[in-house]
């Protein structure tokens, strides 16, 4: 239990914090008025339900709910949270969001993993100063269909160990994202328009196993794309346009019944298999008319000229990843305690009975 004098310690020490803060010369306006408002603690408390607040949730900017038993958060709850910034509700047992999470116009950073969440509000799609979206380890089996049209300011999107068929096609719409995880799911394809994502570096939708067979041409012009796992699925056929992604370092496609690059090829390191593919892009003369289209459109973005290049190889050499990697070496997120807490704190002070 936290003692009445710890309780007040605490709070002396906040206060001193934020003085030295305001003492500041060049501290602004904004800043004074980020300072009066809450970051609220309260994870770990093996809290059922939540007591009705003793302060102004207009004032929260972060609220830490995660490592609890919450089944429901209260539509009358996030309706009042006018400024929260951050929202981390990871490792409960909620079975859906509130409607109300649409009045969170100001919401960055959204982590409701570990849940077991089976689809999103569509209101999710006015927080439109969403940045991150974790919901991993949930059920969801879809996505919102106009999701991406709203969220176009989403830069990391993280929905691994679900239950998705498919990502909607207004996903090629987010085209800040630049992180999209999407292994261990029932994928049977990627969205079209995927070329849309230019601003997309990381792309994991590795693991799902049996459904995903295919990879559409246009992965070739995800200009930036750096790190590339294909891992463990059906795929049988890398396509031509992988050679195109000159920023590629990393690229695993282990676990999949390849039949084309030939084996002796994809032991090879990444440049030798990229030039490999981008040569055949170039050679071959039986390029169905659909692929010869997405020529000028690599030719445009300026990944294809038609020719492999003999210049230099860049310092940084890509690879293709060996070793088969676990997710963050978990199998379940019921794992070792960390999901449901028992823990032996009491709330705080925030709220109150």
């Amino acid at each position: 239990m936290i003692s009445y004098e710890q309780q007040q310690q605490m709070m002396m020490e906040v206060k001193k914090k934020k003085e030295r803060r305001r003492s500041k010369s060049n501290i602004n306006e904004e800043e004074e008025e980020e300072e009066k408002l809450e970051d609220v603690n309260l994870s770990g408390m093996c809290l059922d339900s939540l007591p009705n607040p003793s302060l102004n949730l207009a004032m929260i900017f972060k609220l830490d709910l995660s490592n609890n038993n919450l089944e429901v958060i209260p539509e009358s709850l996030t309706a009042r949270l006018l400024n929260l910034v951050i929202l981390d509700v990871h490792s409960n047992q909620l079975n859906s969001l509130p409607n109300s999470m649409g009045c969170l116009s100001k919401l960055k950073v959204l982590n409701i993993s570990g849940n077991l969440i089976e689809s999103l509000p569509k209101t999710i799609e006015n927080c439109r100063s969403l940045e991150d979206i974790n919901a991993n380890f949930n059920k969801l089996t879809k996505l919102p269909d106009t999701i991406g049209f709203e969220l176009v300011n989403l830069k990391k999107l993280s929905v691994n160990s679900n239950k998705l068929a498919l990502l909607p096609y207004s996903l090629s719409h987010m085209t800040t994202l630049r992180i999209l995880d999407a292994r261990l799911n029932c994928l049977r394809s990627l969205p079209e328009g995927l070329e849309n994502l230019i601003n997309l570096e990381i792309l994991n939708v590795s693991q799902n196993f049996q459904y995903l067979e295919a990879l559409p041409y246009s992965i070739g012009l995800l200009i930036s794309l750096v790190e590339l796992d294909v891992s463990y699925n059906r795929i049988t056929i890398l396509p031509d346009s992988i050679g195109c992604l000159k920023k590629l370092q990393k690229l695993s496609v282990e676990g999949n019944p390849l039949v084309f690059p030939r084996m002796e090829i994809m032991e090879q390191n990444l440049e030798t298999i990229k030039e490999y593919l981008c040569d055949r892009m170039n050679k071959s003369p039986k390029t169905p008319t659909k692929n010869k289209l997405w020529l000028t459109k690599f030719a445009k973005w300026a990944s294809f000229n038609g020719r492999v290049s003999n210049g230099p190889r860049e310092e940084r050499e890509g690879f293709i990843m060996p070793d088969y990697r676990s997710i963050d070496g978990l199998a379940t997120p019921r794992y070792a305690g960390v999901f449901s807490p028992r823990r032996i704190f009491s709330p705080r002070t925030y709220f109150s009975k």
